[in-house]
Parts: structure tokens; C-alpha cells; sequence
């Protein structure tokens, strides 16, 4: 064997070894491009846009069972409805069997009047949602945005706080009253305590707001995994508030 063959096959093996160790740290995201966080922020304006003006595409879900819907409801009879065919739906459950590649994690609140897929107008695969109620952290949550970051490469962290939030009316009101909630609801106020003393002469929007930026500022500085990727411009993580009334989201900081 020659030394220029030897060579060759050398660097061949060195060129496969590098590309098998770079698949093995994100097997999931493999043959996807990342999502930066600045193009995930205008998705998710782009969608809550649609959902408020009433134009929803309803991306990577069925038409035609919407199509049936409006055809069957009173309420919802003449709407155009877009989005994928049955067919089309049915590919894209059978590519996510095989692997998820969501764009942005969305750490919100359990309220039935929130759920983050309708607000910003996105389908199956597209978001990552860790929700309970007042949008608080414990490890379960942080360990779910955390796998979010490190193994399905999202770039964007949104913690979206909404209007007239019962968790945290609950928590200004406990904490007023000086007294405890029932059962695990307390661990609720526990976790909200701060961002109520923070604004104990505001309302309960700026109580809201208070403990978005909480949550927002817990995760920017979560070791060992978020803080050095925050810190170093690879995740963004934003605060942003959810009008029942209006249905607009609105960030409330893009840092």
C-alpha cells in the first residue's frame, strides 16, 4: 500500500469519526437546521398575528377534519380554513414517529383559555411546552427545557405569563391574607411569593409581569446547562404576556 493511499485513508476514517461524534451530540437535529432564536421570535409573532386576525393556517394539521368541523358547527360554518390534507397530515405524524425538531420552547401557564399551539398558530412538532400553573419552575420543569436545549437544539425559551392569571390572583391573595392554600396549590404560592412582594402596591397584571421576569431571569441563570448557553448567545430567553381579551401576545423583553 502506498503512502499516499495510506494518507487517504486516514483522513477518510478522521472525516467519518468527526461527522459520527457530531450526530451522536444531537441525533435528533441531525439533518435539521437549527432555528436561531431571532427567526423563532418572528414565527411566533407571524402565528399569534394570524390567530388574531382570524387567519390561522393551522400548520402540519388535517384540513379536511377542520373542513368537517365548520361544515357541522353552527359557530364555525362559512370559516376557510387552511393547512395540510389528511394526506399530508399523515406524512407528518410519521416523520415526527421517528424524531421531533421543535423551534421554540414555551414554559407557560395551564390555563385551558392559553394553549401555546392555538396563540401562536403552530402544529404538531413545531413547539416544545412545559405548562403548570402560573408558569413557576421546579426540577421536572427545568430538566423538560433543559433536554429542549441540550438534546432537540432549540435556541428560543419564551415564559408566557397571561391575563387575570388564577395562580397568581391566588398567590396575592394568600400571601394578603396571611394565611396558606390548600393541599400542593401552596407550593404554587411558594414559587410566586417573590414576584407578589415585588409589587405588593401594583395589580395583578403588573404581578403577572413580575413573575414572567422571574422565571425568565431563574432560567437565565440555571447551571450547569442554560446559564453558559445564554451567556454565550447560543439560547435566548424572553418574557411575554397573553391578553385574554385581545388574544395578542405581547414579548415583554427579547434579551
Amino acid at each position: 500500500m502506498t503512502k499516499t493511499r495510506i494518507a487517504l485513508l486516514v483522513l477518510t476514517a478522521g472525516v467519518l469519526s468527526s461527522s459520527q461524534v457530531a450526530y451522536a451530540a444531537d441525533p435528533a437535529h441531525a439533518d435539521q437546521p437549527i432555528v436561531p432564536a431571532a427567526e423563532a421570535v418572528s414565527r411566533l409573532k407571524e402565528g399569534n398575528q394570524r390567530y388574531t386576525s382570524g387567519n390561522q393556517q393551522h400548520p402540519h394539521e388535517s384540513s379536511e377534519e377542520r373542513a368537517h368541523i365548520a361544515t357541522n358547527s353552527y359557530e364555525n360554518a362559512g370559516m376557510i380554513f387552511l393547512g395540510m390534507t389528511a394526506a399530508e397530515a399523515a406524512r407528518r405524524r410519521a416523520e415526527l414517529a421517528k424524531s421531533q425538531h421543535p423551534f421554540a420552547i414555551i414554559v407557560s401557564c395551564s390555563d385551558s383559555r392559553v394553549p401555546p399551539e392555538i396563540v401562536f398558530d403552530q402544529g404538531l412538532g413545531d413547539l416544545f411546552v412545559i405548562r403548570v400553573a402560573g408558569n413557576v419552575l421546579d426540577d421536572h420543569s427545568l430538566g423538560s427545557i433543559e433536554y429542549g436545549v441540550d438534546h432537540l437544539a432549540v435556541r428560543l425559551i419564551v415564559v408566557l405569563g397571561h391575563q387575570r392569571c388564577g395562580a397568581v390572583k391566588a398567590a396575592r391573595d394568600t400571601i394578603a391574607a396571611k394565611t396558606e392554600a390548600p393541599g400542593h396549590i401552596q407550593s404554587l404560592v411558594t414559587a410566586i411569593r417573590p414576584a407578589v412582594e415585588a409589587t405588593l402596591h401594583g395589580d395583578l397584571e403588573t404581578t403577572v409581569k413580575a413573575n414572567v421576569k422571574d422565571v425568565g431571569q431563574a432560567l437565565r441563570s440555571s447551571t450547569p446547562i442554560l446559564k453558559p448557553k445564554v451567556d454565550s448567545g447560543d439560547v435566548r430567553v424572553v418574557g411575554a404576556y397573553y391578553s385574554l381579551d385581545t388574544g395578542a401576545v405581547t414579548f415583554l423583553d427579547e434579551k
